[in-house]
């Protein structure tokens, strides 16, 4: 009886007993943009349709395994003629792109968000409601604004609040009923304050401000990043430099501000703008019966280089770094190179308790080919000889659905198989797909051979 007694006191006083942790992982990438280059090499004459699958490929895997991914689209979805700068509107295979790849938030308020006036505004966000991507930072009006800002997500058994503001619309003005978020500091205390009353367990204000092409922030971005904490804000994210700027966490305070994550996908080429930074944020809330507390308990990076060949692809370094298979022009692998060391020299120099993320690769690297999405392939072509020989597998994620043949260890193999299906079957857009233990595939549904 003493015994059991003991058992009760020690149970009782744990102040571990009790208590619920859960955690919920967050991935914040910088700028998604469209030149008239992006465009261009996207659009499949044969088809006449826009193709982004080979931009987003090896992005894809790293965007779905977060619990929640959070991009800046810095262009309008507003219908042909499409085009890039200085007025940017990109074909709505982009956002079905950036649906399928694992996209969860998109924040629309930026310097682009009037390039095609009202009617790219609420285009924008008929095709982004169409896709089911949440958004914020532009309305059709101001009842939308007063009845769906701040934003709210849930996720897991957390509560967040999403805020998005910009400096400006390149002097292109709002027509009315329409609202772009302006950065005007009354407005953002006023927000502030309505996001604290919905109790979340986080708030995030994601800023297009700053510089562009300045690797340091600016005393404005200091000040409003200043503002936004004292007012409640967790996460400050921000975007606009098109070049990456230094991340600090204050853990005492529960703080992490990102200056400039660059660009994500984009055609500038020079240095410093061809890549960026993925940053992931873990949030831990521990709850008892009576009260929750949520901490950030983890902040890293990992980079992303924007390779040009006969298609943008994004490179992660995780994957990349160093590659000399799928990166075989020296001009490009030395661009790849510097990038990677002007962006750890600026990070390592300035970051604040931010590092990057270790890589988990592994070594067992194979290659497969892709033949197409299942809408693009016809059940016929997939009873050709030369494909059942090499054998099919059918890769399926909740977004999209591919048809691969082939398993191969060696590189020049692979190659030798993808001139035998491009010149002796339908498949004249097949290509080579890089995978390590099948972690660059969508997530495995079902499989036939």
């Amino acid at each position: 009886m003493p015994r059991i007694l003991c058992v009760l006191f020690f149970a009782i006083s744990d102040p571990i007993f009790g208590q619920d942790t859960t955690r919920l992982s967050l991935l914040f990438v910088g700028d998604i943009m469209q030149h008239d280059s992006n465009i261009a090499a996207a659009y499949d004459p044969e088809t006449k349709r826009y193709d982004y699958s080979a931009c987003f490929e090896y992005g894809a895997p790293i965007l779905r395994s977060a619990d929640l991914t959070f991009g800046n689209l810095e262009l309008t979805l507003a219908g042909a003629p499409y085009k890039g700068y200085p007025q940017f509107s990109a074909p709505d295979a982009l956002a079905v792109e950036l649906k399928k790849s694992g996209f969860d938030i998109l924040v629309t308020a930026n310097n682009h968000s009037l390039d095609r006036r009202r009617k790219g505004l609420e285009r924008t966000l008929r095709v982004l409601d169409s896709l089911q991507l949440l958004h914020t930072g532009t309305f059709r009006d101001s009842l939308e604004r007063s009845e769906t800002y701040p934003l709210v997500i849930t996720k897991k058994g957390f509560q967040l609040s999403l805020l998005n503001y910009t400096y400006g619309t390149n002097g292109i003005p709002v027509t009315k009923p329409n609202i772009v978020n302006l950065i005007d500091t009354v407005l953002i205390k006023q927000d502030l304050e309505k996001a604290r009353s919905q109790q979340s367990d986080a708030i995030i204000v994601f800023m297009h401000w700053g510089a562009e092409y300045q690797s340091l922030p600016n005393q404005e971005q200091k000040r409003l990043a200043a503002l936004c904490f004292r007012e409640g804000a967790n996460l400050v994210i921000g975007a606009h430099p098109h070049v990456l700027q230094p991340m600090q966490w204050n853990k005492e305070e529960n703080q992490v501000v990102v200056y400039s994550l660059g660009n994500f996908v984009s055609g500038q080429r020079p240095r410093y703008r061809d890549g960026g930074a993925m940053v992931w944020i873990d949030l831990q809330k521990v709850s008892t019966d009576s009260v929750s507390r949520t901490t950030i308990d983890t902040v890293e990076y990992e980079l992303e280089w924007v390779q040009k060949s006969r298609d943008f692809v994004i490179r992660p370094f995780r994957y990349f770094e160093g590659d000399t298979v799928f990166i075989k022009e020296p001009m490009a692998r030395e661009a790849q190179k510097l990038f990677a060391k002007d962006a750890r020299a600026l990070l390592g120099k300035h970051n604040v308790n931010v590092i990057e993320r270790t890589p988990q690769g592994s070594d067992n690297v194979q290659y497969a080919i892709r033949l197409g999405s299942l809408a693009d392939v016809d059940s016929v072509h997939l009873q050709d000889p030369l494909l059942q020989f090499y054998s099919l597998s059918r890769w399926e994620s909740d977004q999209d659905a591919i048809w691969l043949t082939g398993s191969f260890y060696d590189f020049e193999l692979a190659q030798q198989a993808l001139v035998e299906i491009l010149t002796k079957t339908p498949f004249r857009k097949a290509r080579i797909l890089r995978r390590i233990d099948l972690e660059l595939l969508p997530p495995r549904k079902n499989h036939t051979n």
